[in-house]
């Protein structure tokens, strides 16, 4: 009963806080990108790289340098991980291998954080700070970036421009991520998450056993990775760490810097299409989704057999570990205070659900929106079915041309995360990194991987060796596929949707901001889902829980 009452103390305060930043915050990250002043610092980066900031771009010329952008961190991360032996602050640690820093780098660059790895035994403090936590921001300003150009694309009209790239990237990270980071840095040093260059200290265990447990800077990773939805950790044990996670405080706070810029993008998206009502209609059903998984999963939890602690840290509770694993699963963060893999099948299997819905309530930074807007796109097209005439989104029809765009994105991550699954249990030699387990729980292992990679989520269900030749190479490619195609067709339906001439409001034109249309977005959002992945969930969780 005790934890019962924290644990909705916790949520209350949680909602309330994101309530009290979702005006301010969002209202901020709107002017941030339609301002026409550019600072000293943005205009000195523009020089450096030659960029010309009053110079749009076509929906083509933006995805291209979205990818060259992306290409340049990946071969930097690789680079630097290849030559960590011979770098300083590298604790005397060895070059990383090929495969795992393909793997590596992949996962960075695509905002996923999947670690195939033990950080701290595998990565020195300049790879973890220069490498890792650079990316960290960088990959999350990608998201925002895309995110703010498909806005424009259903704010304007008879254009072909959305934008330019660098100075949306540019301004995501000088204005928001930045910032925010070192405010939420400071906070997590205060509360007692370790911030050094340390070596490692000696420790002796309770059993009298000594371990050297390394220092480094933790917390001002540690932020950005909640911040910027990106996960992972600087240790093995991510957020069950206590030098990355000291209390319950620190725990909370952890969960709303996660959802917080993906929340407050949706009051940013109503003010820059001038209808903030479209914002609380698109928060509405992330926030509905976010809420049924949370108890849902809590309560598969709670039910378990007196109840089950194992793989949950002691320090928080069932309800801290469960919200927690719900905000992480719906945020496509990759940090985990708990072990999903020691959950109840069914509370296992809801949080592995919850990301089969593509990361949309609320999502990662920028694409958690810009996934929801495809889909309320797809809701309005249904709508139009149903009704016998054209479908409208704010104003814009959708026609073949936009609704071919729309299925490519929705089959893209379904297709990488099924035939990635098939083909792994279908090797003797990638069944093989299943430990311990076999039957619907290892395969729950295995599919979990490659949903995890291919929503770019990057938590692991645990069980299963990923440092393999066939994991690294395999759920590389997956993570890159499933950041940059979606981020593509996206941005191809964003040109589209600029250069139409609005249609004006009929009686016939279903209104995008009322109760119906949140009940008929949140339904396409988990029939789609669950229509393409309820055959293999039938396989893993549900044949164990049943």
């Amino acid at each position: 009963m005790g934890d019962t009452t924290a644990g909705l103390l916790q949520i209350g305060v949680l909602v309330a806080t994101l309530a009290a930043v979702y005006r301010p915050l969002g209202g901020y990250m709107a002017r941030v990108f339609t301002a026409e002043h550019n600072s000293r610092a943005e205009r000195t980066t523009y020089k450096l790289l030659g960029v010309d900031p009053g110079q749009e771009q076509t929906w083509a010329v933006y995805a291209r340098s979205v990818l060259a952008f992306s290409a340049v961190g990946l071969v930097f991360l690789y680079l630097l991980q290849r030559l960590q032996d011979h770098l300083p602050l590298s604790l005397g640690l060895k070059a990383v291998e090929p495969g795992l820093a393909f793997n590596t780098a992949a996962s960075f660059v695509a905002n996923t954080n999947w670690q195939a790895y033990s950080p701290e035994a595998t990565m020195g403090h300049l790879v973890q700070f220069a490498g890792l936590a650079v990316q960290n921001f960088v990959s999350a300003a990608v998201g925002i970036a895309v995110a703010v150009a498909v806005m424009r694309g259903f704010a304007r009209r008879k254009t072909d421009r959305l934008g330019n790239f660098w100075v949306d990237l540019t301004r995501a990270l000088f204005r928001i991520l930045v910032p925010m980071a070192v405010l939420g840095g400071l906070i997590l040093v205060a509360m007692g998450v370790v911030q050094n260059f340390s070596g490692g200290h000696e420790v002796t265990s309770v059993v009298g056993q000594t371990q050297t447990i390394p220092g480094g800077p933790v917390a001002s990773q540690e932020v950005i990775k909640e911040l910027g939805t990106n996960g992972g950790g600087f240790y093995n044990a991510n957020s069950a760490h206590p030098f990355e996670n000291p209390n319950p405080l620190s725990n909370l706070f952890e969960i709303f810097l996660l959802l917080v810029i993906p929340v407050c993008l949706t009051r940013t998206f109503g003010l820059l299409v001038k209808d903030k009502r479209q914002g609380y209609a698109i928060l509405a059903v992330m926030a509905g989704l976010w809420t049924v998984f949370t108890f849902a999963t809590t309560i598969f939890e709670a039910q378990a057999a007196n109840p089950a602690m194992e793989g949950k840290e002691t320090r928080f509770g069932i309800w801290a570990s469960t919200l927690f694993a719900s905000s992480t699963t719906g945020t496509s963060t990759g940090a985990v205070n708990s072990a999903h893999d020691s959950y109840s099948p069914l509370g296992g299997g809801t949080a592995l659900f919850h990301m089969m819905l593509g990361e949309v309530s609320p999502g990662g930074v920028g694409s958690g929106l810009y996934g929801m807007l495809v889909l309320a796109v797809l809701a309005v097209f249904v709508a139009g079915l149903m009704v016998g005439r054209t479908p409208e989104y704010l104003g814009k029809k959708v026609t073949a041309r936009e609704m071919k765009l729309v299925s490519l994105y929705i089959l893209t991550t379904p297709t990488l995360v099924l035939a990635g699954t098939a083909i792994a249990m279908g090797l003797a030699s990638a069944r093989a990194s299943i430990l311990n387990t076999g039957g619907p729980h290892g395969f729950t292992e295995v599919l979990y991987a490659f949903t995890s990679a291919g929503n770019n989520n990057g938590s692991a269900f645990g069980g299963l060796s990923a440092n393999t030749p066939f994991y690294t190479t395999v759920l590389g490619v997956v993570m890159l596929l499933g950041r940059f195609v979606p981020m593509i067709l996206v941005l191809a339906l964003a040109g589209s949707f600029a250069r139409q001439q609005p249609v004006p409001v009929t009686a016939g034109t279903l209104p995008t901001h009322k109760a119906l249309f949140v009940v008929m977005l949140t339904g396409i959002v988990v029939i789609v889902t669950g229509l393409t992945y309820f055959p293999t969930l039938t396989l893993g969780p549900l044949a164990e829980g049943l």
